[in-house]
């Protein structure tokens, strides 16, 4: 049966359409290491091979595929490859890549509890099963937003909001009002992150109108955790300049060395002088649902606000982050708005997605973490979360057998940060530009994608494992590549 010109693509035609891309689907998640992972194209060469004008007239999707192949696939660089192990190596799995297609089918729009009943209330029970696995208290509600830096916002202007009670209906102009009659050059609220916090945090208060210098960085010890004495001795400083501390930002799992702020003491000192606690677990705290780092989250029990993201760790694909939090009713309150064409006469009790945050409308992003944690089963998360930190482990050992390599950080998870020290026999070298030659020959390769930080002034380079397919094999593969990449950038040097 053929479409009516003003509908949509023929049922038939989308039948065998989805069934090939099916079939290519299974292929590349079979063979995704047979494409380099980094994509080999100039800045550029993707745009200009694209028309600049949409067509008149529709095309076959035989011609829309055949240019997907030809000239989008070129410019993909690989996140579902075995040997990308660049960022935090993510995964896109069988069951959420499924749910994926799911919901693009049921194209729901989930601001209201009556316009999408089931992504409503599956979002509350999946974010139920997540919570009980990281071991996160019951108090704690849940909601999914796109990616941790909007968690994180939300979660801070929800702080915001308890800290300056008229800020939703006068500005931060309300906070002029808690000054004592003082007069100070800037805003008077603080937040704390230590000199690893996530760059998101520097946006978010930029963002929500307390200017970038509200942010103060705290100082870290030799293992790139916040040192709480420094934290206490500023937040003691701040307050004798007529400031007042906001809001603390700790971490579980940096973004440059994946280490672990002292939670406990964090919340203890948070607790003492009534400061909003959030804790940036987006990339390490499902590693709590292993056996032997139950207690990984112990410290972040009383905190106010923590972030994790499923597709960071937890195999769904992108994007897919958790805010948990024990003061949704501040989030509620910041931005809950309900004008006439919204009201419904739904029960007081039901939950309207659409009150939690900024956006009004929400993806089922839920469906695909539903799916992802019914296929692996609890024991399968734990089981693959385990073996990737297994094989950082190993990869560590190699390092530090190593008489012309170095680790730069301690390995609590899955990111081994290093570097080369040179040859042998070098007298003097420049290392940093050494392990960038290493860096860019690596990735030339095709067959690795490898990134890099600085710690403590030095360049390093850090191998994230995350991939569901990638095994000790393709780890070994890196190390043979990495050394012989110091072989030939020795020579050049």
């Amino acid at each position: 049966m053929t479409a009516h010109r003003f509908g949509d693509m023929d049922p038939e035609a989308f039948r065998r359409e989805a069934h090939r891309l099916a079939d290519w689907i299974a292929d590349y998640l079979a063979n995704s290491s047979r494409y380099p992972v980094l994509a080999r194209v100039a800045p550029g060469e993707i745009r200009s091979q694209l028309p600049s004008e949409a067509p008149v007239s529709g095309e076959t999707f035989d011609d829309i595929f055949r240019d997907f192949e030809k000239i989008i696939l070129p410019g993909i660089t690989h996140w579902n490859h075995p040997g990308f192990f660049a960022y935090f190596a993510i995964t896109g799995s069988g069951p959420g890549i499924l749910a994926e297609f799911l919901s693009a089918a049921l194209n729901q729009q989930a601001m209201l509890w009556r316009t999408s009943p089931s992504a409503t209330e599956l979002e509350e029970v999946t974010l139920g099963w997540l919570r009980r696995l990281i071991h996160l208290p019951d108090g704690f509600e849940g909601v999914i937003y796109d990616t941790a830096s909007i968690s994180t916002l939300h979660a801070l202007a929800a702080a915001r909001e308890r800290a300056v009670p008229h800020v939703r209906h006068r500005g931060l102009w309300a906070a002029g009002e808690q000054r004592n009659a003082r007069t100070l050059d800037r805003l008077p609220f603080v937040v704390y992150g230590s000199d690893q916090t996530h760059s998101s945090i520097d946006k978010a208060v930029i963002l929500l109108g307390l200017g970038h210098e509200s942010l103060r960085r705290i100082p870290c010890d030799a293992d790139f955790r916040m040192r709480v004495d420094a934290l206490r001795s500023a937040i003691a400083e701040d307050r004798a300049a007529g400031l007042t501390p906001m809001a603390v930002v700790a971490t579980v799992g940096s973004t440059s060395t994946t280490s672990v702020d002292p939670i406990r003491e964090i919340a203890a000192v948070c607790a003492e002088h009534n400061i909003w606690l959030h804790v940036d677990a987006a990339y390490a705290g499902v590693a709590a649902m292993c056996h032997g780092y139950e207690h990984l989250l112990e410290g972040a029990a009383t905190a106010d606000s923590l972030v994790v993201n499923p597709h960071k760790w937890l195999f769904t694909p992108f994007d897919a982050s958790v805010l948990y939090c024990r003061h949704l009713d501040l989030l509620r309150s910041a931005f809950s708005l309900v004008p006439e064409y919204l009201k419904t006469t739904d029960p007081s009790a039901v939950r309207n997605l659409m009150d939690t945050g900024i956006q009004l409308g929400r993806r089922f992003r839920a469906l695909k973490l539903w799916m992802v944690m019914r296929h692996f089963g609890a024991e399968g998360l734990r089981d693959r979360i385990a073996e990737h930190m297994r094989l950082a482990r190993l990869f560590a050992s190699w390092v530090d057998d190593s008489e012309t390599f170095e680790r730069l950080a301690p390995v609590p998870f899955s990111v081994v940060c290093f570097r080369a020290t040179g040859p042998v026999d070098a007298i003097q070298i420049d290392v940093d530009a050494l392990n960038e030659r290493i860096l860019e020959s690596v990735n030339r390769s095709g067959e690795i994608f490898l990134s890099h930080t600085r710690l403590h002034g030095k360049y390093a380079i850090r191998l994230a494992i995350g991939n569901l397919h990638t095994t000790e094999q393709h780890v070994r593969r890196a190390w043979n590549l990495i050394t012989a990449g110091l072989s030939e950038a020795s020579r050049l040097h």
